[in-house]
């Protein structure tokens, strides 16, 4: 039996279908099973020991460089990417995206049975022969499982299961002795979302990372993709904190993650990269539902404003006031209680 998955994007999203294909796996032992995904998420399942082969979109690449007027590269990639996508007949093709974008990928791949959810969400409810309905009251990790309910599976608890890396292990001990942080217990803090109404104020965070320095003499290490944007808040600080913004890959993100404390967040992939491989979160929500997108798990604690407009799942507001009523002093209380619990 061959079976394809299709989940392009973004880090977040990706993290959420891993305990579907584990049930996959379980479900269908003998399968051959290919994931179709976009470049920015491929390294959480580039070579996964439940996959038989991964198939990298470079979608975005491409349209940018059709619009600069650059045909031949594209192109090229793309008939070869359409080759490999046809070159196995797919007895089951699953969208886990639910957009135009996927619902394409699972037209253009040939496959017999085309299961989505029963929506028209960018028309692309009318790709599939098969359909189930998609309960958005439930968080993503479960909305993603009813398709291996669907197909029979017996789903006990979610599994997630990243590649394992050797390389990725050893680059990140390596970072923690270039840092000094080989034996010192830290906590991490990842301040950047791509909503903006999603983000936090630098000048808090600064004053949070200052707070577990000098009250919990904690090292604090900031992670995520904009080294720039770190040193911002890093400026306002009283002391100094180690910023490995872009310094590592996801699977040595995942690693570093494995050994901090906790992880404070925005609403964010790498929030669910914490989540994913076990480690506390601490996840600051506005615009966003975490009972749909929160970290997945017992352990985690959500603060959030008790607005009327919240959730909006707005991503411009004038006020961000969601975010903007978020103290430190309630994000360090809740450090604090997660500390004394552990």
């Amino acid at each position: 039996m061959n079976i394809l998955i299709v989940k392009l994007s973004a880090i977040g999203d990706v993290i959420h279908t891993l305990p579907s294909l584990a049930a996959l796996r379980k479900l269908y032992p003998e399968a051959h099973i290919t994931w179709v995904v976009e470049e920015a998420a491929a390294d959480l399942v580039k070579n996964h020991p439940m996959l038989d082969a991964v198939l990298i979109s470079r979608r975005k690449n491409w349209i940018k460089s059709l619009r600069q007027g650059e045909f031949s590269r594209p192109l090229r990639e793309m008939r070869a990417f359409l080759r490999e996508l046809r070159k196995r007949p797919y007895d089951l093709v699953i969208d886990f995206h639910g957009l135009l974008k996927s619902a394409v990928i699972v037209l253009l791949s040939g496959g017999k049975r085309k299961l989505g959810y029963d929506s028209l969400q960018e028309l692309s409810g009318l790709f599939y022969n098969e359909k189930i309905p998609e309960n958005m009251s439930k968080h993503a990790v479960d909305r993603y499982l009813d398709f291996t309910r669907y197909l029979g599976a017996k789903i006990e608890e979610a599994q997630f299961i990243l590649p394992s890396d050797n390389a990725a292990q050893t680059g990140i001990q390596s970072l923690l002795k270039k840092y000094h942080l080989e034996n010192k217990k830290f906590i991490a803090v990842n301040p950047v979302a791509y909503w903006e109404t999603k983000l936090w104020d630098d000048e808090k965070f600064a004053g949070l990372a200052d707070l577990i320095k000098t009250k919990l003499n904690i090292e604090v290490v900031f992670t995520g993709s904009e080294k720039k944007s770190i040193e911002k808040i890093s400026a306002q600080m009283q002391d100094k904190a180690v910023n490995l913004a872009g310094e590592t890959s996801l699977p040595e993100l995942a690693h570093l993650y494995k050994k901090a404390l906790m992880l404070i967040t925005t609403d964010s992939g790498p929030m669910h990269l914490a989540a994913a491989v076990g480690t506390p979160v601490i996840a600051l929500f506005g615009p966003t539902d975490p009972q749909r997108t929160g970290p997945y798990g017992e352990g985690h604690t959500i603060i959030r404003t008790d607005l009327p407009c919240s959730p909006c799942l707005l991503k411009r507001c004038p006020t961000k006031k969601c975010m903007q009523d978020i103290l430190p002093e309630q994000v360090m209380a809740a450090i604090e209680q997660k500390l004394t619990a552990s």
